[in-house]
């Protein structure tokens, strides 16, 4: 069973990696573009959605604010990535976001920023795939109806491919992500130039349905209300930004500087993709309900509502059918691939909050494939309890989703203010002091913008699901709080003193006896070549007749070891062997005892319900008191050899020797090297 477990790991993740090829897996710019930009990018698959989803509660009249409210996601787009771009080039270590609000603003904002990245980085993944689900459910009707199932199983194959490695899994994601934006953007192009240049008709199949509003009429604050929630819908399309700025160290060098161009690079085709199909689905009339079985009137019997690409998509290539079904797929695909941003990402600060000792130290290390896989694996976890939880519905989902990102953007522009402020105070140059100025107000400008936006998700969400988001970055919060105080609390135990390099008085050594045989006496021989202080046995006199038969072969071997028996009227074994240890202790505090426990290792599953069950129970004992070494004397059973026999292992000196593995089968055959016959000289005479 170990090496089919091996085996298929090697085929799902492939052979390892030497820690100096990590150099070989850092990514250029044209695969760092997909692996880290595609949540933004795809973002515009579902953000225009949403937009025109919320607004749809006041009825069709309410579409004629979705341009305004594009715009308004537009600006804060580009502020954001403006405001990124200084901050790669000022803290390209790789902290992100954390590491700019903990230098600058204290720990406590770097914890709020982590919980949120890191709640965030979660959500990306459920909703980019719930998305997907729902895109591809409008080809293949057997998607729609298990897209939990669906997206449960993308999940798990994500996770298998960025196992992979960063390299490989940004190569994978390539074509894909290209794939999107070429199809999209093919898409916005011709339907302008349909609509715009030839005049032609062109019309969403919702075009002509009509849409009504949810009861009454909304009008007033109520109104308002709504288009700043649909503002904070489309401001999904801004996640992702800050995925770059965790994973700086990732590019080739110089890494600031390819940074800060694929950033420019991510937010001219976010910008440029979300604004077009805005505009499309105005010029088109394409329709999207909230709730389609209310707010859609005059449609076809058993009409099922289209996401908003596939509706452009059927209106723009209407005589050309590839060109739909390309669309279409490529879309759902970059939604599925979006989430490797937070694979990316999520895995990154989870090894930086590692190293700050703010998450367990598993989280720190890279795999065999110079991935950190342990972080890969919870995130697929916790995005899978999300899918599940919420059914896969991306409105639901999405609800939850820009609180924790705006949070960040909020603190992490504030730290940088206080940077450049920081800088301006010492720095003299009147150059260099003009261009941290320019930078101080995009960072201001960019906290302001984001701040705006934090308080309008909070005002316009709190109650449709965003106090959940808040709770998981509370629970976040104070659970690494809680780690760093476990592990500062350690840390301070293991300090090493002056009174610690002295050495014990004596060495009081026990071997714990049931029968006198082979274990017995491989532990008693171990632990007289330790030349202990004091040596003795020690059985637990359980049954009379037993402990009597021990002693009688005790005595008939003359073994130069004393036995002792323990008394235990309530037949117990732990408690009178613990009790013995105590007093030895109590007796003689300077003193050290060392316990030696024999043990079988057996080969089959199985065996180890039937044996070792005792000594596993006083070992686990034995291990919290304090000035007491345990020592296990393992004896090989037979059904171990099993075991050995597959992976044959040739001694030190073997080979030269010419002598080769021992398997089970040959055992009798083989001579062994101390019985082989000696080499012969060049002149066939043996050697002396």
């Amino acid at each position: 069973m170990p090496k089919l477990g091996v085996a298929v790991k090697r085929v799902l993740v492939g052979r390892p990696q030497r820690s100096d090829r990590l150099a070989h897996t850092l990514l250029p710019k044209r695969v760092a573009l997909p692996v880290f930009a595609s949540d933004a990018m795809s973002s515009v698959a579902y953000a225009p959605e949403e937009i025109f989803l919320t607004l749809s509660i006041a009825g069709l009249s309410a579409y004629v604010f979705s341009p305004w409210v594009g715009l308004a996601v537009v600006v804060v787009l580009l502020t954001v990535v403006t405001s990124y771009r200084q901050n790669v080039h000022a803290y390209p270590s790789g902290g992100g976001d954390y590491e700019v609000a903990t230098v600058n603003l204290g720990r406590r904002a770097g914890l709020t920023v982590a919980s949120a990245l890191l709640v965030d980085y979660t959500l990306t993944v459920a909703v980019s795939i719930s998305a997907a689900s729902a895109n591809i459910g409008a080809l293949i009707p057997v998607v729609a109806e298990n897209r939990t199932a669906f997206a449960v199983a993308a999940i798990l194959l994500l996770t298998a491919i960025n196992l992979r490695g960063v390299r490989e899994s940004g190569v994978a994601f390539a074509i894909p992500t290209y794939a999107f934006m070429l199809g999209v953007g093919s898409m916005i192009i011709w339907g302008l130039t349909r609509i715009l240049v030839f005049g032609e008709d062109v019309r969403a199949p919702s075009a002509d349905l009509e849409l009504i509003a949810e009861g009454d009429a909304l009008t007033g604050l109520a109104l308002a209300l709504l288009v700043l929630r649909s503002f904070t819908q489309g401001c999904a399309a801004l996640t992702g930004v800050e995925a770059i700025s965790n994973g700086v160290p990732a590019f080739r060098k110089p890494k600031s500087r390819n940074a800060a161009t694929t950033l420019l690079l991510l937010g001219g085709i976010s910008v440029a993709l979300f604004s077009g199909l805005i505009v499309l689905a105005q010029l088109t009339g394409a329709k999207i309900a909230e709730n389609p079985a209310e707010q859609i009137v005059g449609g076809p019997p058993g009409y099922v509502q289209q996401t908003l690409v596939a509706q452009l998509a059927d209106a723009v290539f209407d005589d050309f059918r590839p060109g739909f079904y390309f669309v279409v797929v490529v879309t759902a695909l970059i939604l599925v691939l979006a989430a490797n941003t937070a694979y990316n990402g999520f895995p990154v600060l989870g090894s930086i909050l590692s190293q700050d000792r703010y998450l367990p130290r598993q989280l720190h290390t890279r795999g065999d494939r110079l991935a950190y896989s342990n972080g890969i694996i919870v995130l697929a976890a916790v995005a899978i309890v999300l899918v599940v939880g919420f059914q896969a519905e991306v409105t639901r989902l999405i609800a939850l989703y820009t609180v924790g990102v705006f949070t960040s953007f909020t603190l992490s522009q504030a730290g940088m203010l206080r940077h450049w402020n920081r800088l301006l105070a010492r720095e003299t140059d009147p150059a260099a002091r003009r261009r941290m100025q320019r930078s101080r107000a995009i960072n201001g400008f960019g906290a302001v913008m984001t701040g705006v936006v934090l308080v309008v998700v909070l005002l316009t969400k709190f109650t449709r699901g965003a106090w959940i988001a808040i709770a998981a970055m509370a629970v976040f919060f104070v659970m690494m709080q809680a780690i760093r105080r476990h592990y500062d609390r350690v840390s301070a135990e293991l300090v090493a003193g002056e009174p610690d390099t002295v050495l014990p008085s004596r060495n009081h050594a026990i071997v714990l006896v049931s029968t006198l045989h082979k274990p017995t006496l491989r532990a008693l021989a171990y632990a007289r070549a330790t030349r202990p202080d004091v040596l003795e046995a020690v059985t637990v006199n359980v049954d009379d007749a037993d402990t009597k038969r021990l002693m009688r072969d005790w005595d008939k071997r003359r073994l130069p070891v004393p036995l002792k028996v323990v008394e235990s009227p309530y037949r117990e074994i732990t408690k009178p062997v613990l009790d013995y240890v105590k007093r030895i202790r109590s007796d003689n505090p300077r003193d050290v005892v060392t316990v030696f426990i024999p043990e079988y290792v057996v080969g089959h599953w199985w065996e180890q319900i039937l044996h070792n069950q005792s000594a596993l129970r006083l070992k686990g004992r034995l291990l919290f008191q304090p000035g007491v070494m345990v020592t296990s004397v393992p004896w090989q059973l037979r059904s171990s050899e099993r075991v050995v026999a597959r992976r044959p292992e040739t001694p030190p000196g073997s080979s030269r020797r010419g002598y080769e593995p021992v398997t089970r089968d040959d055992t009798a055959a083989a001579p062994s090297p101390a019985k082989a016959a000696p080499p012969k000289s060049a002149a066939g005479q043996r050697r002396p």
